[in-house]
C-alpha cells in the first residue's frame, strides 16, 4: 500500500484491512493533535482507490472488515463515500462492515437519510474524539464541538444502527482537573453507550499549539500520576455501568496500559491502575513531552529514547494502535 503519512487507527480495527480515501484531517484543529500538521490534506481519486482494492484484490485479499483512512473519512460528502462503499461490494462482496473515524461536526451535516443510506451499505463503527466531559475545554481545545452536540450526533448515528466508540483523553482538562473530567467523562459514556472506550493519555509533542500554551503558562499540565489516577476514577464510576464497553487505556510515555470490559473486569483493571499510583507516588514527576518523528521519539526533559526498541513496537500489530502512541505493554 501507498501510504502517506503515519498509519492511524483504533486497536479494535489492527485485523482490518486498512483503506486510504484521503490524505491528513480536513479539520486537522485540535491542539493537542500531531498525527497531521505536517500533511496536506486533499481526497485521493477513485483511481487511486480503485487500484487499492485492485491490488488487494489480486493478491487474493478477501477482507471481512475495512478501515477507511485517514484522520476523519466519515466527514467526506455522502456522495463521494456511497461511491467508495459500492466499490468496496463490488470488490469484495463478503465485507461484513466499513469503519472510519469521524467527527460530531460531519455527523450532523449529514441528514438522517444520508446517515441510513450509509448504514445500509456497511457502515458500522465511528470512532469519535471525544476527549473530555467538560465544555470548557472542549472549547480550549479547539475540539469544533460541544457536549450537546456530541449527544446529538451520536444519538443520531446510533438510531440507524451504527455503533460508536470513544476516543478519551486523561490529562486533557489540565493539571488539578483530573477528578472533575473523570466524572464528567464518566457520566457521558454511560449515557452515549459506546462499544469501545480508547484512552490516549495525554502525550505531547513540542510543535502542537498546546505546547505553546504550557510555554505560556495558559496551560498546566498534569503528570503522569494524576492521569493514571483519573482513569482510576473513570473506571471506577464505569463500574455500575448498564451496559458492557471495552475499555482499553495507554499512557505510552510510562509504557503503562490496563484493558478489559467494564463493568465485570472493573476490579483486576482498578487493581492494576492502583499498583501504578503506588509506584509513581514514589517516584519524581514525570510529563509526557516529546520531540522528533514517530516512532523515533525523543524526551523533551533530558533527550533520551522514549522507547528502546521502536522498530519492534511497530512491527508489533497484536498492538498496534494510534501511531504516536505505541505501547509494549
Amino acid at each position: 500500500m501507498n501510504y502517506e503519512g503515519q498509519i492511524c487507527r483504533a486497536p479494535m480495527e489492527r485485523a482490518s484491512f486498512m483503506l486510504p480515501v484521503m490524505v491528513g484531517c480536513s479539520y486537522n484543529g485540535c491542539k493537542f493533535c500531531n498525527l497531521f500538521r505536517h500533511l496536506k490534506y486533499r481526497v485521493l481519486s477513485m483511481e487511486v482507490i480503485e487500484n487499492e482494492l485492485k491490488r488487494v484484490k489480486e493478491c487474493n485479499g478477501s477482507p471481512k472488515k475495512i478501515f477507511l483512512g485517514d484522520g476523519n473519512a466519515f466527514d467526506l460528502p455522502t456522495d463521494h463515500l456511497l461511491s467508495i462503499l459500492k466499490m468496496i461490494r463490488d470488490y469484495f462482496p463478503k465485507c461484513e462492515m466499513v469503519n472510519m473515524d469521524a467527527t460530531v461536526t460531519g455527523i450532523l451535516k449529514k441528514t438522517d437519510e444520508e446517515l441510513k443510506a450509509l448504514y445500509d451499505c456497511g457502515v458500522r463503527h465511528l470512532y469519535l474524539g471525544i476527549e473530555t466531559g467538560l465544555n470548557d475545554v472542549l472549547v480550549f481545545m479547539n475540539k469544533d464541538h460541544n457536549l450537546s452536540q456530541a449527544y446529538e450526533a451520536i444519538e443520531r448515528i446510533q438510531n440507524v444502527g451504527m455503533i460508536y466508540d470513544a476516543h478519551i483523553m486523561t490529562g486533557v482538562a489540565g493539571k488539578g482537573r483530573s477528578m472533575e473530567n473523570a466524572e464528567a467523562l464518566a457520566a457521558f459514556l454511560k449515557k452515549t453507550r459506546p462499544a469501545h472506550v480508547v484512552n490516549f493519555s495525554m502525550f505531547m509533542h513540542n510543535e502542537v499549539p498546546l505546547y505553546k500554551e504550557v510555554a505560556k503558562g495558559t496551560f498546566v499540565q498534569a503528570d503522569e500520576l494524576e492521569c493514571i489516577k483519573e482513569e482510576r476514577r473513570i473506571v471506577e464510576l464505569l463500574a455500575d455501568s448498564e451496559t458492557p464497553i471495552v475499555y482499553d487505556g495507554f499512557h505510552d510515555f510510562i509504557e503503562f496500559r490496563v484493558r478489559g470490559t467494564v463493568p465485570k473486569d472493573c476490579g483486576k483493571m482498578i487493581k492494576k491502575l492502583d499498583e501504578a499510583i503506588a509506584h509513581y507516588e514514589e517516584e519524581e514527576p514525570i510529563y509526557s513531552r516529546v520531540y522528533g518523528q514517530c516512532p523515533n521519539l525523543q524526551r523533551c526533559d533530558n533527550g533520551a529514547d522514549v522507547w528502546e526498541n521502536p522498530t519492534y513496537i511497530c512491527n508489533d500489530l497484536d498492538k498496534s494502535f494510534k501511531c504516536d502512541t505505541i505501547s509494549k505493554d
